[in-house]
């Protein structure tokens, strides 16, 4: 590949940005899903792909917009169902983010297991209620974990579909 085959360039620039929202799914700060739109956006735009480019760009806007909706709902729904508050989630959170900086890599699911499980006690009042909420809690984020790595997954190869056959 030269540095002046601009469509081979286009190319590397989405991968690494279908990658780098790939990783997002774990590592704070990164969207995951819009860099991975992004990255085929990028591929449809400067690409010159041919007019099937329109087609993938379609298609990953519907899966990345639809991998977003579904991470919200569904891991939220079961949250609602089983009476862990949104409050304790937003603890979680924001402790996570604190034990990020505070213990680098570790940090975020100490402070994200250790947040819920405060709030939770708290407003429980017994450890014994707290720790099966904070286990719901966590299976939720990772349900939505998983959902929006499937959605970049799929995205992911779209693009590569597109790449090849388009």
């Amino acid at each position: 590949m030269s540095l002046t085959d601009s469509q081979a360039v286009v190319s590397v620039v989405a991968a690494l940005a279908i990658i780098a929202g790939l990783a997002g799914v774990v590592v704070p700060g990164l969207p995951a899903l819009p860099l991975c739109w992004g990255g085929v956006l990028v591929w449809a735009l400067f690409g010159g792909a041919g007019p099937g480019r329109w087609a993938v760009l379609a298609a990953a806007t519907v899966i990345a917009a639809g991998g977003t909706v579904l991470k919200y709902l569904w891991p939220g729904r079961n949250l609602k169902r089983t009476g862990v508050p949104t409050s304790s989630l937003l603890v979680g959170g924001l402790l996570g983010v604190v034990g990020f900086f505070v213990i680098p890599v570790v940090g975020l699911p100490i402070g994200f297991i250790g947040g819920i499980f405060g709030a939770e006690r708290l407003r429980l009042g017994d450890t014994r209620l707290a720790w099966p909420a904070t286990v719901q809690a966590l299976k939720a984020a990772g349900l939505s974990m998983l959902l929006e790595f499937m959605a970049g997954l799929m995205v992911a190869a779209l693009w590569v579909a597109g790449l090849l056959f388009v």
